[in-house]
């Protein structure tokens, strides 16, 4: 079964200090090398900070409005993710514990929804 876990944090909590944040990095790799040997990893990506996003809407007259942003008001924002293969729930939850993330802020787990794909699909992998 294919989870994706979602990280959010609180930006105003990342380390500054060089070494805390190359510490930081570090146990990400860790991370990243654990689930890779256990042969659960698909992907995995940092996002650059909300501050570079862009959003788009279709109205119902398929206008369409870009905008800057998510501009939510809340103190965790995604930071990236990771892209799991794992047996069970049980075992997502798991690995989700042990995602530096989840120590300084959340990690959401979301089953993937599969389905077949049509003939014309090519994997991008």
């Amino acid at each position: 079964m294919k989870y994706l876990f979602l990280l959010y944090g609180d930006p105003a909590g990342d380390p500054a200090e060089p070494a805390a944040v190359q510490a930081e990095i570090d146990s990400y790799w860790a991370y990243d090398k654990a689930l890779a040997d256990a042969g659960a990893l698909l992907d995995s990506q940092a996002l650059q900070g909300t501050e570079t996003a862009t959003c788009v809407r279709v109205g119902a007259d398929s206008g369409r409005t870009v905008t800057d942003g998510p501009f939510a008001e809340t103190r965790e924002i995604l930071g990236g993710y990771y892209l799991v293969d794992l047996p069970d729930l049980d075992a997502a939850v798991d690995w989700a514990a042990r995602c530096p993330a989840a120590s300084r802020g959340t990690v959401e787990i979301r089953p993937v929804m599969e389905f077949d794909k049509p003939d014309w699909w090519t994997d991008p992998a």
